[in-house]
């Protein structure tokens, strides 16, 4: 496999920017370019170095165009405070990113895949019709906030409650925010803490320096937060790629989409939630997304 080209970028959102790598598509005999650009950006608190680098490679080798961002607040990104996760400011920053591939010469006139895994695979399920995306790929997708959140129990969902409501008084008086771990083990009060959750940290390259905590605020938000009502709304091809051992985002949800959009596909795989970016569930995760971006591409017309 060709060595893949990577560039950095930065674009406006907001008042502050978002840093992202652009993967030019090989465009070689063995590999034609298919006219398709694919946006990326990860879930939770996770940056572009856990694993996104893996995903555009690939996309970029079979001749799509792929640009990967990081959230303001997040990664390389700007924001202040630091590891604030808003749904809103996420949204923007997914129509920053898409007007940023937009305007650029040699991506403009292509078709636009928005691809999103976990919280960002329910971004990219509310934002589809919106965005006037071309086609849709949501990894292991946040569908459904009752059903996410029911997954704590009670009292587990009582503490975090407890957390994100003092967060919520730190900002009304201006003070810095009150962090949560992004993950843990059983018992600990982190905003994920099944046993899988051990293998998010596991994404984290040893050079990098990962901060692993969100505003605790973001407790309060995940319960409310159904992106997977949306799915109606979408009526380009979609993706929708479900872990059937998945203990993160419940597979139920995600598997129900197929009977919502006009042209969603849903496939089961016996994976849990992390699985997907390393070893063989990757390649065969990876494997259905090209095949289905070169689906997209037949749709161009030129």
């Amino acid at each position: 496999m060709t060595t893949a080209v990577r560039h950095d970028v930065r674009f406006r959102s907001g008042d502050d920017w978002c840093a992202g790598w652009l993967y030019p598509a090989h465009r070689s005999s063995d590999a034609a370019s298919l006219g398709v650009t694919v946006v990326l950006a990860h879930g939770l608190s996770g940056v572009k170095e856990m694993r996104l680098d893996a995903y555009a490679e690939r996309f970029a080798a079979a001749g799509a165009d792929a640009l990967v961002f990081d959230y303001r607040h997040f990664g390389a990104s700007a924001g202040h405070p630091r590891q604030l996760l808003d749904v809103r400011r996420q949204h923007a920053d997914w129509t920053s990113a898409v007007a940023f591939a937009r305007g650029r010469a040699e991506l403009a006139a292509q078709r636009l895949v928005l691809w999103g895994s976990s919280l960002s695979g329910g971004h990219v399920l509310a934002l589809g019709a919106r965005l006037h995306a071309d086609g849709v790929i949501a990894q292991v997708p946040h569908v459904s906030g009752p059903r996410s959140a029911a997954l704590n129990g009670p009292v587990q969902s009582a503490r975090l409650a407890a957390h994100g409501l003092r967060d919520v008084g730190r900002s009304l008086l201006g003070r810095s925010p009150h962090y949560l771990p992004a993950a843990g083990a059983p018992g600990d009060v982190a905003l994920m803490t099944d046993p899988e959750a051990a293998a998010y940290l596991g994404l984290v390259p040893d050079d990098l320096s990962f901060d692993d905590r969100v505003a605790a605020r973001f407790a309060l938000r995940i319960g409310t937060y159904s992106p997977g009502r949306a799915a109606r709304r979408l009526t380009v091809p979609t993706l929708v790629q479900v872990g059937e051992h998945d203990r993160t985002t419940p597979p139920g949800p995600a598997r129900r989409l197929a009977r919502r959009g006009r042209d969603v596909r849903v496939s089961v795989h016996p994976v849990g939630h992390f699985d997907p970016y390393t070893g063989e569930a990757f390649e065969v995760f990876v494997a259905e997304q090209i095949a289905f971006l070169q689906e997209i591409a037949g749709h161009v017309t030129r």
